[in-house]
């Protein structure tokens, strides 16, 4: 299994360094990439210690920002009034444009994502950052941030949907905040606003929605909520998102709905890691069985399962979920 999903993680980085969603050629997923997706990806091949691939991806993504810093600049000069004037959240893996499509590009979750794993890595001493150019961008994301008021900024989350105030996106961005500020200027308040506005939020996702397998990010990868926190968050998503052979975003998610929720196979490897960290031995084995179990004939994860039923979607294997296999296989 891990031979074969590292073998998968290789074969969807593209020649430039950045991960397209999955393998399928009949779907778009394997010609675009998300900027999210890239960081979920990456901790597969940082897992098995594949850094040359992992910081060809984030000098990747950091060359993403540079092509289109005139906009950064132009949102951190006045906060954005319309969703164009965002960061796009997925781009062409080869000329680096944005895909222009008006649908949900406000995702201030993968900002966050990637401040937080450079500031990871450069901490590890994997040296992610070239030159000048890369530090100048990196700050002008944190400036970014700032403009655009991300701690109540109403946003499209990690599941590209509605706009809301996400906690999964509000902690995503004060974890990239504390850990990209031994690099660059980061305000303090810049940080409190958000981790206020979190505490504010949890173990609520949104307004409209009182769990979210989104909400697992803030425990792992991102370690940005206290261990009450941590405890709700885990027994909100057992309680009411977990099936068969997976785990759903969120009650009455209507994506690929078929009589019922699609049941996402990444929500398995996603609980075995968390357990895993938390000396849970049992819960981990449970979790990282059903990660086995819903595995195809050839070790592929399929991005979810359609209600009550073994037939899987299109888009297998999908990246993200092959890489938390791996991660939590090794963890």
């Amino acid at each position: 299994m891990l031979a074969k999903s590292i073998k998968i993680l290789k074969q969807l980085q593209t020649p430039k360094g950045l991960f397209v969603a999955a393998a399928d050629p009949t779907t778009h997923y394997s010609k675009q990439a998300w900027l999210r997706d890239n960081v979920y990806v990456a901790l597969g091949l940082e897992a098995v210690k594949s850094y040359k691939e992992v910081i060809r991806t984030y000098q990747a993504l950091l060359d993403v920002f540079l092509k289109h810093e005139y906009k950064i600049d132009y949102a951190i000069k006045e906060k954005p009034k319309y969703r164009y004037q965002y960061i796009h959240a997925r781009y062409d893996p080869e000329t680096f444009n944005e895909f222009w499509e008006d649908w949900g590009n406000k995702q201030n979750d993968a900002i966050g994502a990637i401040l937080f794993k450079i500031g990871d890595l450069e901490s590890k001493g994997i040296k992610v950052l070239r030159d000048e150019n890369d530090l100048r961008i990196v700050q002008k994301l944190v400036d970014y941030l700032a403009s655009i008021e991300y701690w109540h900024d109403a946003d499209s989350g990690m599941w590209e949907e509605n706009e809301e105030v996400h906690a999964s996106s509000v902690g995503a961005c004060v974890a990239g905040l504390k850990k990209i500020s031994h690099i660059v200027d980061v305000p303090d308040n810049l940080i409190k606003k958000g981790q206020d506005m979190l505490n504010h939020l949890l173990p609520r996702e949104s307004e409209s929605k009182d769990t979210d397998l989104a909400l697992l990010s803030l425990i792992y990868p991102y370690e940005v909520v206290s261990e009450e926190q941590k405890l709700a968050i885990l027994e909100g998503v057992e309680k009411k998102l977990v099936r068969k052979n997976g785990v759903i975003r969120y009650e009455n998610d209507r994506y690929f709905n078929r009589g019922g929720e699609a049941e996402w196979t990444f929500g398995f490897p996603w609980l075995a890691i968390i357990y895993k960290q938390m000396n849970r031995p049992d819960k981990y084995a449970h979790y990282f069985r059903k990660t086995l179990e819903v595995m195809t004939e050839d070790g592929e994860l399929p991005e979810l399962y359609f209600a009550d039923s073994d037939e899987y979607n299109h888009n297998t294997p999908l990246g993200w979920s092959q890489s938390l296999a791996i991660v939590a296989l090794l963890i």
